[in-house]
């Protein structure tokens, strides 16, 4: 009865967090004690009674003001004079941004969003498919969450005992780097343009000038991680260092933030940072209904006894995690599940690093797949072609995506060997 609860109130629409709050409440009504109303306030409160998850709303805050600060255009110059002059020099500028633009926001649909509505038009004024555009675009943009600062990563450590952000935050540096790489190469290999629009007002900004215009941003991301792995501050207090920073930025140099439009910036990362929250709360108070019924526990065993050795344990949590990507937000998803998997990972020897940036890896690849990937909405509502042909064109990005994942998982190293490196 509870699970149909839960899955009439997904499929009419209704946002997880409520739909999970509800079926709870319909749940505890229903039976007797210890299961009371009251249990599903409580934990919904102690789910968010945590200092740590102060750092959540504090880099989404630090992501609103560099976007407000006019850094897109300075990122996408400064990723101009690395690879702008290839074949494909547009595309590849796109993607290179979004790697630049992970260390400021973190954000995979800030990034889409920041990034498309400058480079989707102007794609398709010189040549490109719009559709290919906004897909490139989309595709792209999940690798913000994977390369630090990174709030799924602070989340995930958040959820499981043992795993430090630090060593998250080095492990992911890699993975998004490589996913970067292949997209490029898939770009430089089998897309045809037919240039219409000369040389791209993108492309023109003398690279000298565009590289000094992009250190200033390139040192929020250097600052923060590094001030962590250094162990001088935490994650929160780093938090609250890259707003300071963003807010130096926006107000004192690049004059592009006034004292009256910080009221409208602080609203908007609060109503981001409160969709988070809502849902971290809810699914905290699922939890305490999983564990109290020792769910997590006869799912162990039963996988344990089951699947024969981590490899084909690696298999089905990459399945599950791209089928659970179809239909559910990537933080929920993460919340319900890796309570449950996380165990059973470290019993059967993964390491709780790597398997940490497998999940993330696969959630981050559901921000682009149908029919709820969260960054093809974005895109589509940018591009306007519709998600019928938005998702034919991102199609091979998701299986170059995939093909990306595969390797982080059956090749460990190239995950842990960076925190390892540095002592993690």
């Amino acid at each position: 009865m509870i699970y149909v609860i839960f899955v009439v109130g997904l499929l009419i629409g209704m946002p997880i967090a409520i739909a999970i709050v509800g079926t709870l409440l319909v749940f505890m009504a229903m039976n007797d004690a210890p299961y009371t109303i009251r249990v599903v306030a409580t934990e919904m409160f102690r789910g968010l009674n945590s200092f740590p998850l102060l750092a959540i709303p504090l880099f989404v805050l630090a992501g609103e003001v560099m976007n407000e600060s006019g850094i897109t255009g300075r990122i996408i110059a400064f990723a101009n004079v690395l690879v702008g002059r290839l074949r494909a020099g547009l595309a590849l500028v796109n993607i290179w941004a979004s790697v630049i633009f992970a260390g400021l926001s973190g954000s995979a649909i800030a990034d889409t969003s920041a990034i498309g509505r400058v480079f989707i038009p102007e794609m398709e004024k010189h040549g490109y498919n719009r559709a290919f555009a906004a897909a490139i675009t989309a595709a792209s943009s999940v690798i913000g969450p994977i390369i630090p600062p990174s709030i799924p990563v602070i989340i995930y450590a958040l959820i499981v005992s043992g795993v430090s952000v630090p060593a998250l935050f080095l492990a992911g540096i890699v993975p998004g780097v490589l996913l970067a790489i292949f997209l490029s190469a898939y770009v430089m290999a089998t897309v045809k343009i037919e240039d219409r629009g000369g040389e791209s007002e993108l492309l023109r900004q003398p690279p000298a000038k565009a590289f000094l215009d992009g250190l200033l941003p390139l040192m929020m991301p250097v600052f923060v991680v590094g001030s962590i792995l250094l162990g001088v501050v935490t994650p929160t207090e780093a938090a609250s260092f890259a707003v300071a920073y963003a807010l130096f930025l926006g107000i004192f140099v690049y004059h592009k933030i006034t004292i009256k439009s910080l009221p409208r910036i602080f609203a908007g990362a609060m109503k981001d940072s409160s969709v988070i929250m809502i849902i971290m709360a809810a699914v905290g108070a699922a939890n305490w209904l999983l564990t109290y019924n020792r769910v997590p526990n006869i799912l162990t065993d039963w996988v344990l006894s089951n699947v024969d050795g981590k490899v084909a344990f690696l298999i089905a949590v990459n399945l599950l995690f791209l089928f659970v990507g179809l239909f559910l937000e990537g933080i929920a998803a993460m919340l319900v599940l890796v309570p449950i998997l996380h165990p059973i990972a470290v019993s059967l020897g993964v390491d709780p690093t790597h398997f940490g940036i497998v999940v993330i890896f696969n959630l981050m690849i559901g921000l682009i797949t149908p029919p709820l990937g969260l960054c093809l909405f974005v895109a589509e509502a940018i591009a306007g072609v519709g998600m019928a042909k938005l998702t034919r064109a991102v199609l091979p990005l998701f299986l170059v995506e995939v093909v990306v994942l595969f390797i982080i998982t059956f090749v460990p190293d190239v995950v842990i060997a960076l925190p390892r490196y540095f002592g993690y």
